[in-house]
Formats: C-alpha cells, structure tokens, sequence
C-alpha cells in the first residue's frame, strides 16, 4: 500500500499572514521536470588490472515509503532495528559486469529478487566481489564470481551492518571475517511503553568540556540498552563456499582489521560507560590482537570515555589514536600520541609522536619520528621510504616530508611546506600502488614517486602528472592536461613504464567519461564508458566563469549560465540568482584563487538554481563568499561586512555585463548557504527574495563553535549575536522560504533552527513561508520531496523575483 503524506506549511505571506496550508505533493513545470526525473547513468568500479569493470545502478532518487521505516537514532546512528543496517543507505538495484576490452555488458545472474544491494568490496585478487542484500528481515552477504557473472549467496539475512561494512577480506581471498547477529539477541526496549524508574541525571564535575551539539544522542537507560543490543556481534570466519565457522562470542565490536599478512587480526570494541552528550566514536573501546585462529595475543589500546576535550581543531585525546596496521609489512601496527596532552594552547617543540610496534608485540613499541604540528597521516611505501603529513588549522599550514621508517635518527625531509588553501600551489596527491599484501602503498620506481594534482591556475583547470625524486626532493612535470574545451581528472597510473594511464573527460555537454591516456604518446586516447547527456534540453544554455573583484580587491568568481538563445547583444534585462556558501581564508591570496571549470558537465540537481535557466533566468552559481582574517583577526569578526560585499560584488559583475534588472536579485543557499541568505536579507537592501534550506539562524544554540568557528560564545558574544539571523529578525522584510528536512541530523541545524526563526519572523512581521520536507534529513532523498521543494522554489521565485 502506497503511503499517503500531508505536507504541512506554514504561510506568512500577503493577506492569509496567519494561515496554515494543507497541501498534497506538487510538481514543478514542465521545463524543470523534464531535468530532475531523470534516469542516473551507472557508477564505474574497475578491478586492480583494469580487465573488469563493475557497473552499478541505483534509481535517481528514493522515495517516501522508502524513508517510512522503522528507526533508532542512539549515539549518532540511525538505524533500522527489523533489518540491521543503517536507516539512511542508498541501495544498488543491480549489477552488470564489463570487460574493459569490450563494449558488452553482461548481466550479473543470481542476483536475489528486487535487490537491494550495498556494501560492495572487490577480493584482494579482484576475482570475486562480495556485496550485502538487504531484505525485509535483515541483511545477507553474497558473492559475485567476476568471470562467470554469477552472484551465490553466503549467508541467511543475520549480519549486523549497524556500523557500517559487517565483513573483511583476508588476503587468501577465499576467506571472511563477518559480523553477525547473536543467535540468543534480546528484544529491544520500547521506550515508550516501559516506565521510567527514575529521572535523568547528568553531572559536571568542573572540568571544561567544549562539545559541539550532536545529533540523536542518547538520552536514556532504555537507549543504553538498545543502543548495546543494536551493535553486540558474533564474528565469524566464512570460506567462499559458504561454511563458517566461529570466531568470536558476541561483544560490542567496532571494528575488525586483518594485518596484511593475515596473520592477526585486531578486533575493537566498545566499553562502558556510555556518553548522552558525545556520540558512540568517543565512548570508551578497547582494542585487542588475535592470531588468525583466534587466540588472544596482546591488549594493544585501551581508551576511556572522553567527553572532556580541549578547545579548537587540532585538538586531541590523550593516549594512543590512529591505531593501524602498517601496509607494507606484514604485521606492524602504527598508532600516534599527543606530546602537547592534545591541548593546543600548550607550547611545545613537538606535538605528536609516532610509534611502531610489531607482532606478537613481545617488546615495546619503539618511536620513528616526532611532528611539529598535529600530525594529519602518513603513506607507507617499503623499508626505507615513508611520506609523513602533519598540520596547522590556526595557520592553514600542512607540511610534507620524507622520512627512513627504518632508521628513527634520520631527520625528516620536508619535501612541501605550504598553506592548505592555496590550491594553485597544491603539488597533488601521491599515487598508490598494489603490494605483495594486495594493499595500497606508495607507488615508487626508480628511486620516484608520483603526484596527481587537480592543476587549478589563475588562467583556469589542467591537470598534471608529476615525478618527485626521493633522492634529490625535486620534481619533474610528466604530463599536464591542455585541454581548453574540456576537463580532465586523472584517475590513476595503471603502468609506470609505458605511461598508461586512468583518466575521466568531460565537457558542459559531455558526460564524465572515462578513457586510457598514454602520456608518452600524443593523442593517444581510448574510451572505455560511453555515458550519455541526460540533460539535452539545457545543452544550449550558455555558461562560462566570470571572474572580477570585490570592493577591497579580492578576486571573486563564479559560474554564469545565460538562457538558451540570450541575446548578448540586445542584452534584455532579466532576472538573476545568485546560489553560494560562504568559505572561511586566513589570507586574501587564498580566498581569491578559483576552482571553477566551465567545462565541468552541467548536473543541474535539486541543491542548485540551474533549472531556472530554463524559466528566463540568469543564474550565478556558486559564486565565491570568502571570509577572511588575516593575522589575528578572525574570519568572523567582520562577517556581515564581508558578506554584503560579496553579495554586492556578485550583483554589480553580473549587471556591468549587462544581462540584469539588478532589482530582481533573489539569493540561496542550503546549510551555511541558508545561514549565509537569512543575514544578507536582513543586513542589505540587495536581494529581492531569498531561499534559504536546511539552516542554522541562532548561533547560540551551538555556542562551543560552528563551522569555522573555533572561539566560544562567551568568549566572543558579540560575534555570535552579530551573525545571528534570529537576533535581529525586526529587521528582516524581505521575502524568505524557509525550507527544512523534518529529520535533520546535522550537528548545530536541528530542525528547531528554522522552526522558531520563522516563529520570530512571523512574529514580527516577517515575509515568510516554511515548508517542512517529511522524514527528511539534512541533504533531501525523496523523489516526492524533491519534485515539491522544485515546485516551491519555482512558485516563491515567479511571484516574489520574476512578477
């Protein structure tokens, strides 16, 4: 049976100031349908030696009745409790493999009736593909032999997928390790038919504790007690043919990891007490190594509960963390402790230390390298060649150095030393290879490793190949993309020797696509996918990326999108929109670099203004909103000022090229984006509507930060109050929806935000309308959900910007 769903909103609008409207879902215009009920083209996953390619199809949106299931949220998860796995997933409805030599698609046989499939993991020798089905009483795992196209399944519908991908692959490819249900579970708790045997109690026993607001904590015993049974697992060792045999009793796992030799495992679980203010990653866990068999073999980690947490971005617990087996050894685990206590503010020479500890663990672990600042990770290549990466938030700085994972005395090599944000001078990300363990580690040849970098330049998008030579630190340019009318991202490098490589093209008209390029040849391109434009109706629309300043001399920039058939000669004044998210710099070099690329496909979807180009509209999106704090001035501290700026420098680069009736100017945003259009509505005359989805419209009610945002509200109030929408809603007479999914599980943009922020607006006078999306959460999924938000947006805009 087909649920039937009211949608309730609220109207302050002209006459009816007080009304509430009663409405069945809407859909939009003919012209903005036709683009958002499309059919999604396959995503591509392809094996290690590039022979198979996988496709995988899922429909474009879900619908209600798929969001209309039963539900806890504990700790941070959202979790179906019939089925066992978590509420929010987006399943796969089919499966098709591909040799990469050949254009026909074969279909996967065996696939279970109307699968809905996840959790797809290649073997380590990419013969197999194993993959969960969830059906209406749990979820099963089954296996996909590549060379026959044909899916067997392994399990009855009992893993607990509650945290995430329930089984690993050893690396003898024929076994699992699985997590599966207790055969003797207790039934859950209802919280609302049990009573209470007392109140709630929570103490503060003085220490500071900066949290920020989670969503779907714990609030109860009876949550404890769910929340406990939901993640409580047996493990299991199950052989591709299907026995299992098993290897552990039940208890609350977290995590399972398989040294890369596969002789030991590292099983985490859960401990006690539980938290009802921080959600389950900081609970008390415990880590233990077992052998292969299952004998107990060393406690490698223990950690507490740890509400209690220093102020700002880099910091960190105290103890051991990033706990993890070493990828080019066989069985060495690596792990990180804070020198600094995890505080920040201490001044220190060093504040992290790595540590090195090989199994069975007999002997203490020994230490490789000390950073200067927080450590952010490091890519394992073999004996002698390791890249280190630590970090700044306070100063955007991330260093890159080379060091000897085998000789501790050896002084790190500080291969980059730059500021995070500058992405013209980002020298791209190091290639990974394969081992003899079938796991990811550096790629070197010839005494070179090898840098894939997005390539954004002041003159626009080419990205680059580049050889680091480990000896001599410098680096050689392989291959840089030139193309104008195009944009290419280089995927990977599938042979070192030849110049074989990976890459995906695309065009504002051309679907993303992926093609063998070989770097040694000149235009020597194969195409491998051949996806189709699905949007053919907005492939004459002009589009192009429009650079210019705003009043202080930052460079700004955004992407223009003109109507099909816009004469740029007669010019006829149109109306604009304007769609962006503000973004925090700590220098003004930074802030005004651009990542925009005209060339990119145009993927108009529900987060974006691109439909109305299709209405007569001029669209400007995602045109820049820096904020900037230089030295020890705080982004913040002048954010409406900026803010306006932004918006006014947007206006005036739009209507100097003479395409708009600078009058008719509506903004959105969705997130901070609906932050960011509530304030320009109320502290400017720019904007003649606005439409803001999903927001945060009193920042007082995440007063231990947001965003950016480090410093707490009593130490800047005035920060706060200032970029408050809510603090200043007299003021606000502007035209606003205000648009909200009724779920929302993003930290600080509860649902309550935009609830009272309208009640304030309608209190006082406000023009405004508040539409609730059902069962939704923060980013919207319902088919029915995103065809009415169209329709809305589509109705405010014709009756409040275009009339």
């Amino acid at each position: 049976m087909k649920l039937k769903v009211t949608l309730f909103l609220f109207l302050n609008l002209g006459l009816v100031a007080f009304a509430q409207e009663n409405l069945t879902y809407q859909k939009p215009s003919k012209s903005i349908l036709d683009l958002a009920d499309y059919e999604r083209a396959p995503s591509v996953s392809m094996d290690t030696k590039k022979e198979f390619m996988l496709l995988t199809y899922r429909n474009t949106y879900k619908t209600l009745e798929d969001l209309n299931q039963e539900e806890l949220r504990l700790a941070g998860l959202r979790i179906n409790p019939v089925t066992n796995i978590s509420s929010t997933v987006t399943y796969v409805k089919n499966l098709k493999l591909r040799k990469i030599s050949d254009t026909k698609e074969i279909q996967v046989s065996g696939l279970p009736t109307a699968p809905q499939i996840s959790n797809i993991v290649w073997s380590p020798n990419d013969k197999k593909i194993l993959f969960t089905h969830t059906t209406k009483t749990g979820v099963e795992l089954w296996i996909v032999d590549v060379t026959s196209a044909k899916a067997t399944k392994l399990t009855e519908a009992n893993l607990n997928a509650n945290l995430g991908t329930p089984f690993s692959w050893f690396n003898d490819n024929e076994t699992i390790l699985v997590k599966m249900l207790p055969k003797n579970r207790p039934a859950l708790l209802d919280s609302k038919k049990d009573l209470p045997t007392g109140p709630i109690v929570s103490t503060a026993d003085g220490s500071k504790s900066q949290n920020r607001t989670y969503a779907d904590m714990l609030k109860n015993k009876n949550d404890e007690a769910n929340f406990e049974n939901i993640i409580t697992s047996e493990i299991y060792k199950v052989n591709i043919n299907g026995t299992a045999t098993l290897f552990k009793n039940a208890d609350m796992y977290s995590s399972e990891r398989i040294s890369p030799d596969g002789n030991y495992v590292m099983l985490t679980t859960i401990q006690k007490p539980f938290s009802y203010i921080v959600p389950l990653g900081r609970f008390p866990s415990k880590a233990v190594v077992y052998d292969k068999n299952g004998t107990e073999v060393k406690t490698v980690n223990e950690v507490p509960l740890y509400e209690i947490m220093p102020k700002g971005f880099m910091a960190v617990r105290k103890g051991k963390r990033e706990m993890s087996w070493r990828n080019d050894k066989p069985a060495t685990l690596s792990y990180v402790v804070a020198l600094d206590g995890g505080d920040p503010a201490n001044k220190v020479d060093f504040r992290d230390e790595v540590f090195l500890w090989n199994a069975p663990f007999n002997t203490e672990a020994t230490a490789l390298v000390k950073t200067p600042q927080r450590f952010n990770e490091i890519i394992w290549g073999n004996d002698n060649t390791a890249i280190l990466m630590d970090e700044w938030y306070d100063t955007r700085n991330i260093k890159t150095y080379l060091i000897n994972p085998s000789d501790a005395t050896q002084k790190p090599k500080v291969i980059f030393d730059r500021n995070s944000q500058d992405i013209y001078a980002d020298p791209g990300a190091f290639e990974f290879k394969k081992n003899q363990y079938n796991k990811y580690v550096l790629a070197i040849e010839n005494d070179n490793a090898f840098l894939l970098g997005e390539g954004f330049t002041k003159d626009g998008q080419f990205p680059f190949i580049s050889e680091l030579n480990l000896k001599t630190l410098k680096t050689k340019r392989l291959y840089t993309s030139t193309f104008k009318d195009k944009k290419e991202d280089i995927v990977e490098i599938e042979d070192f020797k030849t110049g074989k490589v990976l890459v995906q093209i695309q065009s504002k008209n051309d679907y993303p696509n992926y093609y063998f390029r070989n770097i040694k040849k000149q235009n020597s391109l194969t195409q491998v996918t051949f996806f189709k434009n699905p949007f053919e109706s907005i492939k004459n629309v002009s589009k192009e990326v429009i650079k210019y300043k705003r009043k202080d001399g930052v460079e700004l920039s955004g992407t223009l999108y003109l109507p099909e058939g816009y004469d740029k000669v007669k010019k006829e004044k149109l109306p604009l929109l304007i769609w962006a998210y503000p973004a925090e710099y700590k220098d003004k070099n930074s802030a005004g670099q651009s990542s925009q690329n005209p060339n990119e496909f145009t993927f108009p979807y529900y987060g974006s203004f691109i439909y109305w180009v299709t209405k007569g509209y001029v669209v400007l999106d995602d045109a820049s909103f820096p904020i900037i704090g230089e030295g020890t001035t705080e982004p913040n501290d002048n954010f409406i000022t900026q803010l306006v700026d932004d918006a006014e420098a947007a206006i005036d680069a739009v209507d100097a090229l003479g395409y708009i009736n600078r009058k008719k100017v509506a903004v959105g945003g969705h997130s901070y984006g609906a932050f960011m259009t509530a304030n320009l509505l109320t502290h400017s005359n720019l904007f003649a509507c606005g439409i803001a989805r999903s927001g945060a419209y009193n920042r007082t009610l995440t007063p231990f930060g947001f965003q950016t945002e480090q410093r707490n509200y009593w130490e800047v109030p005035d920060v706060y109050n200032t970029m408050s929408p809510f603090m200043h809603a007299d003021k606000m007479k502007t035209p606003l929806l205000l648009v909200h999914g009724e779920a929302d599980n993003n930290p600080g943009t509860f649902t309550l935000q935009t609830e009272r922020y309208f009640q304030a607006l309608k209190g006082l006078g406000g023009p405004a309308r508040m539409v609730i999306l059902p069962k939704e959460s923060h980013g919207y999924v319902a088919k029915e959900n995103i065809l009415h938000l169209l329709w809305e947006q589509d109705q405010f805009l014709e009756k409040y910007l275009k009339n």
